[in-house]
């Protein structure tokens, strides 16, 4: 039973398949793009939650539950003597851990004690090897990629340390990708002029522990003060805020090129049976039962979705590399660990099952259309049997079900869930589709009008439209598709990023920042020199300098950022819709400002009070207002900055924002801002800020964006595909044609003609629902982002539709260029 279906399916499927080379390949192409799609955008999101939890993993060793701080100010290193006195610790290992240099030279510096050899974890033989060398004053260990020689010495925060060591084992390379420096615990904290403070202590728990009464115990023994999780909320936390958006945004944009593939594939499989109805009709003639021939069919589809899928991974591999590159610095930059590029291991089997399941799903769509004829009918042209008409039924619920969809799309898109209200695109897509195939006749009538009106060549091609519907169908639905795409997140995208763009423009209006990272990155430390703002402020022009502060925090489980200012720096960009008694009142320490999406998930709104747990304890505040901001890395937090040193124990500032007198040389003024600004803090003009926050913004949607491109090639590969069937279908018809001394120009016009009914109805329906799922959309997308986004459609959008459309009319070239030079005596042969 088994050697004969083998037999059956190499003899039927897998020879057809090398046979018709070029189907095939096509059809593997664009499931191979699908595939590649969907690997890099797992391996963004993965990248970067992996290279946190690898870096957690790998200090954290034999530690079940972590004690971290609330912000990167850590909290008070006493606090390690009340967490030793808890029951059931058997280790508790303090560590300071704070993110040096940037771009290429960005490591980590690692300060820990003797304790360290409790954990078992990656540093631990390095460290044991040559914690000695530690003792050398300001003495530092280091990987070996970063360059530096043993005795060599270098700036290093507050002081000049000297390399004691150079760590240069694949367990170090493993950690951080060895961008490493790792100093006693003492050393690290006069390195970073953070005497007495920690960032985590790693807990082990004593044998037989209850690890969740011991997280009970610690969090009563910390009070508020720091935070007690399992070291897997440092991963979970780096997965969320912008990497969950640019995953779902471009996870998005990929389902829509798998459903185009789906649709090419159902085409290919249709072309593939249209060849071989002779054959199949004969076996069905004389015995053979339409379950094997079907599951043969389906066994083709799925090698083929097979082969591409794998092909797909891997050329998604490199995509994803190239990806990552292209991530905002403020994504990079938000997260500890060095992001290292990571494949999940996940991503191939999510993404070849998606292929496999696309591919046998639409073929299993053309084996039906076939297979349901009597074995005298299938010898019938395609379109003349009953098998491929619709029955009213499946039309009515075919269109109930469409309304369904659409209505739920609307539901979620409108409905404040964050990100998850993005799923209301594509449900809105996949609806359209579906009330679409309900309205298969309409469409396949309305092409066929098109194509009359290029005259008789036009008319011919009508008559092959109308033979054939379901396969013209779903080739109007790969156009629409297309258009609808980049129709829709085109300009929804661009919508959302003016709209970005518009809650930072007022930054313009401040005359300069001052930070220790660029301003693109939401600079949240270290802090500026002491008496950096003094300094300023006695340059000739300068009218004055105000403090600011922001950094990333812990609450309720998931991580906002903390925005503070000082006599009105950023409140353009923060705060500009506050009242002065709102002003007032968070001055005062009364209460907070929180953005919409730190509201929907901490389930708190105006007037609601909210828990802060702070280094200074836990803070029960009043939400005086709930604001829209563009809370793409993280949900906002704001106060007043006086508030936050106190609370936060956050002296210093990590921005200042500089006001010039009115009348001075901006250019002669800023110079002398730069020459006194040391060299490795970053000096930007207002406007030079806003570009570059606007630059970032840009950046994170381009990803997307390429997507969208790549479904409108993939939808015009399906044309190509479709109307090579159409010349395939009609080889003896257009012999007949050429022998009665039809002129090739003829023939060229009416393949034209059938694509351009296809292409114009096609795009025609992508426009109208893309410009409705482009108002959809820019819902969800405020709901995602947190800001209104404000639906303006635009000139653009005509010429993305349009642009969309020419792409999927080139693939009518060649069939047309084969219709005409087909040979008479080929085509008249018989098969």
């Amino acid at each position: 039973m088994i050697r004969a279906g083998w037999d059956r399916l190499r003899l039927f499927n897998i020879g057809e398949l090398l046979a018709h080379r070029g189907r095939t390949l096509m059809s593997m192409a664009v499931m191979a793009i699908s595939a590649a799609l969907l690997v890099s955008v797992f391996s963004i999101s993965g990248s970067i939650t992996g290279s946190v939890d690898r870096l957690t993993n790998s200090l954290g060793g034999k530690a079940e539950l972590e004690i971290s701080g609330i912000t990167d100010a850590g909290f008070d290193s006493a606090l390690l003597g009340d967490i030793k006195k808890v029951a059931g610790v058997e280790a508790a290992v303090p560590m300071l851990r704070q993110s040096i240099g940037a771009d290429a030279d960005r490591a980590l510096l690692i300060g820990a004690d003797t304790s360290v050899s409790a954990l078992g974890s990656d540093l631990d033989g390095s460290l044991r090897d040559q914690a000695t060398k530690l003792l050398t004053p300001n003495g530092v260990l280091v990987g070996s990629v970063m360059g530096y020689q043993e005795g060599e010495q270098f700036q290093l925060g507050g002081i000049t340390a000297t390399v004691a060591g150079v760590l240069d084992d694949d367990t170090i390379k493993r950690v951080n990708g060895g961008h490493l420096v790792i100093a006693a615990l003492p050393t690290a904290q006069k390195i970073t002029g953070r005497a007495g403070r920690l960032d985590s202590i790693q807990i082990v728990p004593a044998a037989n522990t209850d690890v969740a009464q011991l997280r009970s115990a610690l969090t009563e023994a910390v009070a508020g003060r720091a935070v007690v999780a399992d070291p897997s909320l440092r991963g979970a936390q780096a997965g969320g805020g912008a990497v969950s958006l640019v995953r779902y945004s471009t996870l998005a944009s990929s389902a829509a090129a798998l459903i185009v593939s789906a649709f090419l594939i159902y085409n290919a499989m249709s072309m593939a049976v249209a060849q071989r109805r002779p054959t199949l009709s004969l076996l069905r003639a004389i015995g053979g039962r339409r379950t094997p021939m079907v599951r043969d069919l389906l066994a083709e589809a799925a090698l083929l979705g097979l082969l591409g899928g794998l092909l797909g991974s891997a050329l998604g591999m490199i995509m994803g590399r190239g990806a990552i590159e292209r991530l905002p610095a403020a994504i990079v930059q938000s997260v500890e660990a060095r992001t290292e590029y990571i494949v999940p291991g996940y991503a191939v089997p999510v993404a070849v099952a998606a292929c496999v399941l696309a591919s046998v799903a639409a073929s299993a769509l053309a084996a039906r259309a076939v297979y349901k004829v009597a074995p005298i009918e299938a010898l019938a042209p395609i379109g003349a049997s009953g098998a491929d008409a619709m029955k009213p039924a499946v039309r009515w619920i075919a269109g109930a079900l469409g309304v369904t969809l659409i209505v739920a799309a609307v539901l979620i898109a409108t409905s404040d869930r964050g990100i998850y209200s993005l799923a209301g695109i594509s449900t809105s897509i996949v609806g359209a589709v579906v009330l679409c195939f309900a309205l298969t006749g309409p469409i396949v009538r309305g092409i066929a009008a098109v194509a009359r009106i290029f005259g008789a060549p036009g008319a011919l091609g009508a008559t092959t439209v109308e033979r054939a519907p379901r396969r013209v169908w779903a080739t109007a639905m790969t156009v629409m598709i297309g258009v609808t795409a980049v129709v829709a997140m085109g300009n929804a995208t661009r919508n959302m990023v003016d709209s970005a763009q518009a809650t930072f423009e007022e930054m313009g209006v401040t005359s300069a920042f001052v930070s220790p990272a660029s301003m693109e990155q939401f600079p949240t430390g270290p802090m500026l020199p002491a008496d950096l703002k003094a300094k300023i402020e006695a340059i000739p022009g300068v009218e004055g300098a105000g403090s600011a502060q922001m950094a990333f925090a812990t609450v309720g489980g998931g991580r906002v950022m903390l925005q503070a200012f000082e006599a009105g720096v950023g409140r353009q960009a923060a705060t500009a819709d506050l009242t002065q008694e709102t002003l007032r009142r968070m001055a005062a320490g009364d209460g907070v400002v929180i953005s919409r999406d730190v509201s929907r998930t901490l389930g708190v709104g105006t007037g609601a009070t909210l828990d802060l747990p702070t280094p200074t304890g836990v803070r029960t505040v009043e939400v005086l207002q709930v604001i829209p901001y563009f809370s793409a890395i993280a949900g906002v937090v704001v106060m007043d900055f006086d508030v936050m040193q106190q609370w936060y124990q956050r002296p210093g500032e990590t921005i200042l924002g500089v006001d010039f007198e009115p009348g001075a040389d901006k250019d002669q003024v800023f110079a002398a801002l730069r020459a006194v600004v040391p060299a490795d803090i970053h000096v930007e003009t207002g406007p030079a800020t806003v570009a570059l926050i606007s630059g970032s913004v840009q950046q994170g949607t381009s990803i997307s964006s390429a997507i969208l491109w790549i479904v409108v090639i993939v939808a015009t590969v399906a044309l190509l595909n479709t109307l090579m069937l159409s010349v395939l279908e009609r080889r003896r018809e257009l012999g007949v044609l050429r022998a009665m001394g039809t002129s090739r120009r003829f023939l060229l016009r009416t393949v034209l003609a059938e694509a351009a009914g296809i292409g114009l109805i096609g795009a025609a329906l992508g426009l109208a629902v893309g410009a409705a799922v482009h108002y959809l959309a820019t819902l969800a997308l405020g709901n995602a982002v947190g800001v209104d986004v404000h639906y303006e459609p635009g000139p653009l959008l005509l010429v993305y539709a349009a642009v969309a459309l020419l792409l999927s009319l080139l693939g009518s070239i060649p069939p047309a260029i084969r219709a005409a030079r087909l040979p008479i005596v080929e085509a008249l042969a018989v098969d």
